[in-house]
């Protein structure tokens, strides 16, 4: 597997051997050491229905953990599921993606179980935070995602303390 590394710290972008032939192909999407190897934590506990099955994504990462030297920084990855690739967000940042073509089925691995009560929203469109998404308008939200809030008015003790000893390098 081939891996590049984002302008922040930790944020891998993963591209898989794929082994495939006129028949289809098949690639590996999780490999406990591999992955392990790279910092990412063993203990995942949770797969949701970021690796683009069908059509694409434009998936972003920005870190939000206090403290943090690139706090409010994002990068960003295009995911399809002609490219195969994985996008490896830290625990500490907040993650979004917007569908790129007609639709999109992809899979996310999760280090923790879902806790709605932590869950928080921040704007899409924050000129703080300036994502550069591949759109033509405003994309259509949840409404969840329309009364997000701005990265500067969600409350220090919602977010995650930067710990420069658990960076991934």
């Amino acid at each position: 597997m081939r891996v590049i590394e984002t302008e922040i710290p930790g944020a891998l972008i993963i591209e898989p051997k794929v082994f495939g032939d006129d028949r289809g192909f098949f690639l590996e999407t999780w490999q406990r050491a591999r992955y392990g190897e790279l910092g990412i934590p063993e203990g995942l506990v949770q797969d949701n229905m970021v690796q683009v099955i069908k059509g694409s994504v434009f998936d972003v990462a920005v870190d939000i953990r206090a403290g943090s030297p690139w706090f409010g920084k994002w990068v960003g990855v295009s995911l399809s599921a002609e490219n195969k690739r994985q996008f490896w967000v830290p625990e500490g940042f907040a993650h979004g993606f917007v569908v790129t073509g007609e639709d999109a089925l992809f899979t996310y691995k999760c280090s923790d179980y879902y806790h709605p009560q932590s869950e928080l929203s921040i704007r899409w469109d924050d000129p703080d935070i300036g994502i550069e998404w591949p759109l033509d308008g405003a994309p259509a939200l949840s409404a969840k995602d329309a009364n997000a809030m701005l990265l500067q008015d969600v409350p220090q003790d919602r977010l995650m303390p930067f710990e420069a000893s658990h960076q991934i390098v």
